[in-house]
């Protein structure tokens, strides 16, 4: 029986895996970190209310085995480079090296599709220096995944996000081959297959995850 640990619990996709992994009968406890308590009850569910900023002191409670890593924002939602970064890197990599501290088993981070430290896009260098940062970290199994964009329930509307998913489903049937990856994918189907992947016997030193890796471990 094990423990997870889950960051971003009341995002897109960490609001879906925190559901999952508390049906899941391989874990007898779900730490959530959360800003504000959530309006849930659970047995096997334990709120922890932190402060990001000051994520360290929390450290000695959130002993786990497994850590997901669901946090992110937009850089509309953010307001600035600066806001971004603190959630999408610093945030992220405080909870991974803590993962790394409390010998974590496995670390799985939803990153995104073109991340890259040497992207002239802002978004992609953000993620692609996260996951250079995490991959060099004292964790067995470090797990990346690398979705395009997500198609969900949002609590906020989002105009020109919704624009963009309209059009990226109704090309989709166009995207084959090497362009596969750029499908949108369903955070349900994402959480899904980060469970599954927490829950493999066959042991994987460092693993990124694709729309063609994603959709062949559901």
């Amino acid at each position: 029986m094990k423990t997870a640990v889950i960051a971003g619990s009341t995002g897109l996709v960490g609001k879906q895996l925190m559901y999952k992994l508390l049906e899941c009968k391989d874990y007898q406890k779900i730490i959530a970190l959360v800003r504000t308590p959530l309006q849930i009850k659970h047995p096997k569910l334990v709120q922890l209310t932190v402060d990001y900023d000051k994520l360290d002191q929390y450290k000695d409670q959130m002993q786990g085995d497994d850590y997901f890593c669901c946090l992110g924002t937009t850089m509309k939602k953010a307001g600035s480079k600066v806001a971004f970064y603190k959630v999408d890197y610093t945030y992220a990599f405080e909870f991974a090296k803590i993962a790394s501290e409390n010998v974590a088993s496995k670390f799985l981070l939803i990153s995104a599709i073109g991340a890259d430290s040497s992207s002239s896009v802002y978004y992609s260098k953000v993620k692609g220096e996260l996951e250079e940062a995490i991959k060099k970290l004292k964790i067995p199994e470090i797990h990346i995944f690398q979705p395009s964009i997500l198609v969900g329930n949002r609590l906020e509307f989002r105009f020109g996000e919704i624009i963009g998913i309209g059009v990226a489903k109704a090309i989709s049937p166009l995207l084959i081959s090497g362009l596969r990856k750029y499908k949108p994918m369903d955070v349900t189907k994402l959480a899904q297959a980060m469970l599954n992947v927490a829950l493999q016997k066959e042991t994987m030193t460092l693993k990124t995850w694709s729309y063609n890796e994603i959709m062949s471990i559901i």
